[in-house]
C-alpha cells in the first residue's frame, strides 16, 4: 500500500459488476456525492457500456473513467490477475461491487501482500437471474477464497448477513451489515403530471409504479399480468433501462393492454417522479434490502412485493399483508388489487412508511457507517 501524502487527495478506485443507474449505483453515487472533499473517484465497469448513473454524479465530485483499465470479466488466468492487480496499484482504497468484480477481489487477495495493494472493501447487494433460484457452489467456493484477505465485506440486508456469514463462512468481523438509505426528506413533495418524458399522469388516472432496471431476475412481465385484473383507469408505469424492454412491451401486446403499460424509461431523480404512483409494486425473483422500496416508502406509498429478501422486515407493520409468496403470480396480483380498491388504506399504509423510512432508512445515517468503515480499513481517522 503506498505512504500517504500529506494533501494529496484520496485515490478511491470503485469496480463495478455495472454502473448501471440500478440500487446499487445510486446509492454508491449518493456516498460519492457525499464524500467529495479531497478525494478523486476512478469509476470502471464490468460491462463498459454500462454506464448510466454517470449522470447523477455530482459536478464537484472529482470522477474519473480511466481508458485502459484491464477487464474485470474474462478468463481466469493467473497473466489476467495479475494485469488487473497491477492496475490497483497507486490508489489509497479499492471498493469492488457484487459478482462481476470477484476476479478483481482474487487478483487483490492473491497478490496483495507482494505487491502493497491498498486496502479492499468489498460491497454484495444481491444476485442475477442465474441465481436467484440458488447460490452456485462453484462460485460459493470463489467467494471464500477471493474475500479471505478483504478489509470488510458490506451486505445491505440480514439474508445476505447469514449468507456471508454461514455459506461464504466469513469472520463475524469482517462482514458489516449497513441498511441502505435515502435523503428521505426529497420525497415528501409532489411531482407534476407531466415530469415523465413520452407520459403524463391525467385526472382520473391511477398508476402502479416500479422503479427496476429491466432485467429478467426483475420478471417486471408478472406485473403487466397484474394490470387486465384492475379497472380502466389503472396504468402500469415502469420506471428504468435495460435489455428486457421488448420482453415487457410483447406481454402488454399479447395482453392487449398496451394502452395501459408504460415505460419512460431510466429517471435521473426518482424523488421527482415516484409520488406520482398510487400504489409501488416489485416483482423481482430475487432482491435483498432494495432502495427503490425505501424511496416508495418515504413517498407515502404502499407497497406490493413478493416476500424476497428483507422486503418484509423493511415495510412497517400495516404493509406486512401485501408482501406476498415469492414466485407466484396470483398473490400479488390480488395484493395490488386490494390495495387499488382501497383509496383509504392505501394512504393508511402510505403515511405508516413514511414514518418508518425517515426513522430506519435516511441517508445521513447510512453515510456515516460507510464513512466510519472505509476510515477504519484505510487506518484513518476519519474518511474523507
Amino acid at each position: 500500500m503506498k505512504k500517504p501524502v500529506k494533501g494529496a487527495p484520496i485515490k478511491v478506485l470503485h469496480l463495478h459488476s455495472t454502473f448501471d443507474a440500478g440500487g446499487k449505483e445510486r446509492r454508491a453515487v449518493a456516498l460519492m456525492n457525499r464524500f467529495y472533499r479531497g478525494i478523486e473517484h476512478h469509476i470502471v465497469s464490468a460491462q463498459p457500456g454500462a454506464m448510466g448513473a454517470k449522470g447523477l454524479i455530482d459536478k464537484r465530485v472529482a470522477a474519473y473513467f480511466p481508458f485502459g483499465f484491464p477487464p474485470l470479466a474474462g478468463k481466469l488466468r493467473i497473466a489476467r490477475l495479475k494485469k488487473l492487480a497491477r492496475a490497483m496499484q497507486g490508489f489509497d482504497l479499492v471498493l469492488t461491487y457484487n459478482w462481476g468484480a470477484m476476479d478483481a477481489v482474487l487478483a487483490h487477495a492473491v497478490f496483495g501482500p507482494t505487491m502493497g495493494l491498498p486496502p479492499l472493501v468489498h460491497h454484495e447487494d444481491g444476485f442475477n437471474a442465474d441465481e436467484a433460484g440458488g447460490l452456485k457452489r462453484s462460485r460459493n467456493w470463489y467467494r471464500m477464497v477471493a474475500l479471505s484477505r478483504a478489509s470488510a465485506l458490506v451486505v445491505p440486508s440480514r439474508q445476505l448477513e447469514e449468507i456471508a456469514l454461514k455459506t461464504w463462512r466469513q469472520p463475524a468481523a469482517r462482514v458489516h451489515r449497513i441498511a441502505n438509505g435515502i435523503d428521505t426528506s426529497a420525497y415528501g413533495r409532489k411531482p407534476r403530471p407531466d415530469v415523465l418524458p413520452r407520459v403524463v399522469k391525467r385526472p382520473g388516472e391511477k398508476w402502479i409504479g416500479t422503479l427496476a432496471g429491466l432485467r429478467a431476475v426483475k420478471n417486471l412481465p408478472r406485473l403487466v399480468r397484474a394490470v387486465p385484473g384492475l379497472p380502466p383507469e389503472w396504468h402500469l408505469v415502469i420506471l428504468g433501462e435495460g435489455p428486457e424492454r421488448e420482453t415487457i412491451m410483447a406481454e402488454a401486446t399479447r395482453l392487449e393492454i398496451g394502452h395501459r403499460v408504460h415505460l419512460p424509461g431510466h429517471v435521473a431523480d426518482p424523488a421527482a417522479a415516484v409520488g406520482l404512483f398510487d400504489v409501488f409494486a416489485l416483482s423481482s425473483d430475487s432482491e435483498q434490502a432494495p432502495l427503490s422500496v425505501i424511496e416508495a416508502m418515504a413517498a407515502g406509498l404502499p407497497v406490493a412485493s413478493p416476500g424476497v429478501g428483507d422486503i418484509a422486515e423493511m415495510v412497517s407493520e400495516p404493509n406486512r399483508a401485501f408482501i406476498t409468496a415469492p414466485g407466484d403470480d396470483a398473490p400479488l396480483a390480488a395484493a395490488i388489487a386490494t390495495l387499488a380498491s382501497d383509496e383509504m388504506q392505501r394512504r393508511r399504509i402510505g403515511d405508516a412508511n413514511r414514518i418508518c423510512a425517515r426513522e430506519h432508512y435516511d441517508e445521513t445515517v447510512m453515510a456515516a457507517r460507510y464513512s466510519a468503515l472505509y476510515a477504519r480499513a484505510m487506518g484513518r481517522p476519519s474518511f474523507p
